[in-house]
């Protein structure tokens, strides 16, 4: 074998040991799908972010300017409480936050509320939480002290996963 097919092969494999650890880094992803009490739907993603939680809350209403108070508990107490809005084109909010605590040791709620009395619940339990693999992160979030690190301020922030 020729010095350069060698080279080619050590370094791919240079590579593949330091990309696959990096893909792991984030830990695994739990997706809950919420209940509401009227015909909106609603799913939490929780995932590991810097030894803390991230929190991504997602509410489908079908119909654009909305408000929703949304409030996010981690292990019974309330952590953070905001307003979120729907938005075109699909009459949906997502928020992100980044809270203190363990994924998979705290129990964290998202509710969402609206003036007609709807209400949508998530929560993760080990009933009803589905592990996944590891999604790329969304670009806002606030911590536990309600500090903005990126915030979306309960807008819509992407497409839907």
């Amino acid at each position: 074998m020729s010095r350069s097919p060698i080279l080619l092969t050590l370094a791919i494999f240079a590579v593949a040991l330091v990309a696959v650890p990096a893909a792991f880094a984030k830990g695994r992803v739990v997706r809950i799908q919420g209940v509401c009490s009227q015909q909106s739907t609603s799913k939490l993603k929780l995932s590991a972010e810097d030894r803390r939680i991230e929190v991504e809350f997602e509410v489908d209403q079908n119909k654009n300017g909305v408000p929703w108070r949304v409030t996010l508990s981690r292990n019974g107490k309330a952590v953070t409480s905001f307003t979120a809005t729907t938005r075109a084109p699909s009459g949906s909010f997502e928020v992100r936050r980044v809270i203190a605590g363990r994924l998979g040791t705290d129990r964290i709620t998202a509710v969402a509320k609206r003036a007609s009395g709807e209400t949508c619940t998530a929560h993760s339990s080990a009933r009803n939480a589905k592990s996944a693999s590891a999604a790329p992160a969304a670009d806002n979030a606030a911590d536990d002290n309600g500090n903005d690190v990126g915030d979306d301020h309960g807008h819509h922030s992407g497409g839907h996963a």
